[in-house]
């Protein structure tokens, strides 16, 4: 049986060779806009897309707060429920592709704003460029880099050419300054690079010279600030007795003079100037006191005669064979001669001696 249908009850049904087409009276939600138009962005972008909320919202290395409307990748990475890690490695993509002048700079960004991206192919290219920082080593640096409140992926480009590193070292005063600070940073806790530093400076004749020529200068300079900071004074002979106030005056004028110097002048001369200075003062004021002068002799006296007597105690004829063996005229004319100046020195000094009875 055959019924016929009412032809306003049928459904058009299109045929293989035509397209379907959404009917315009039927709204597309704005959210399905959105993820479109955001699809489309990153099939021509790739992850330029997501660089650029993070560049445009995180703050730059060294730059504080109250300088900038943008977070740090932290806060961005707990507001986009993910790891900070992961804001920095779009972040440093971002970064490199920024000093080859594919996109602007960080500073350059305020939230929200759009720019034109870089094509989808290079993406990849940027966000592998500093395979270095995901090795020990790289995470070293990135700390340290971070530490210092500056980008890292300057510092790992920096590790990652020592040749150029050495060449701006040696062009550059700037350049050699923060190496011989970072140096005098890390051999701190370094006992190696101390050893090496070390050894280097005791096989350079030139660089062994200076050394000795700061010790002295720092031995100075130490001698004339005791006399400043303890109010005593050390005699030619060894005493520690108190400074005079003139003498402790003239001292802290030199010092101050010193202390006023720039990092980049030599103390050396001053220095010098300062100790030849202090130890004149010294010399006379031992001279001036005569109790103190009197002592001083004594003092010298008993120092000469310790060494003195070391000396002979350490002398040894046990073996009669190696006696002959050594002799010579000259040093039994020598010994006789001292015999009698230690006979002359015993004389003067029982003379001046209290009578006994």
């Amino acid at each position: 049986m055959t019924v016929a249908l009412d032809p306003s009850e049928t459904t058009a049904v299109p045929s293989p060779s035509e397209e379907w087409v959404e009917p315009a009276a039927r709204p597309v939600p704005e959210v399905i806009v959105r993820d479109a138009r955001e699809f489309g962005i990153y099939a021509r972008t790739g992850g330029w897309a997501f660089a650029l909320k993070v560049a445009r919202s995180v703050r730059p290395g060294g730059q504080s707060a109250a300088d900038s409307p943008k977070v740090s990748a932290k806060a961005f990475g707990e507001l986009a429920g993910c790891s900070a890690e992961r804001v920095m490695r779009y972040y440093k993509a971002w970064d490199t592709a920024a000093d080859d002048g594919l996109v602007p700079q960080f500073e350059a960004l305020t939230p929200g704003e759009d720019v034109e991206l870089p094509d989808a192919d290079v993406w990849l290219s940027y966000y592998a460029s500093r395979s270095s920082a995901s090795s020990v080593r790289g995470h070293a640096i990135t700390a340290a880099a971070e530490a210092e409140g500056i980008r890292p992926t300057k510092a790992l480009e920096v590790a990652e050419n020592p040749t150029a590193l050495r060449a701006a070292i040696l062009a550059d005063p700037g350049t050699a300054e923060a190496a011989r600070t970072a140096l005098l940073d890390r051999m701190k806790e370094d006992s190696a690079l101390q050893t090496e530093m070390a050894r280097a400076i005791a096989r350079t004749d030139v660089l062994k010279k200076a050394v000795a020529e700061e010790n002295k200068a720092a031995d100075r300079i130490g001698y004339v600030r005791q006399i400043v900071e303890n109010g005593q004074i050390r005699t030619p002979a060894g005493q520690t007795v108190d400074a005079p106030a003139e003498l402790r005056a003239e001292a802290e004028r030199h010092l101050s003079l010193i202390d006023e110097l720039d990092d980049s002048e030599q103390a050396g001369e001053w220095a010098g100037e300062a100790y030849q200075a202090v130890k004149g003062l010294v010399v006379r004021a031992v001279e001036e006191d005569p109790e103190l002068r009197v002592q001083e002799r004594r003092t010298k006296f008993y120092s000469s005669l310790q060494k003195a007597t070391k000396v002979f105690e350490e002398l040894t004829f046990d073996d009669a064979a190696e006696v002959d063996a050594i002799y010579e005229d000259d040093m039994v004319q020598r010994l006789e001669a001292l015999q009698q100046a230690i006979a002359t020195c015993i004389t003067a000094l029982r003379k001046s001696s209290p009578a006994t009875e």
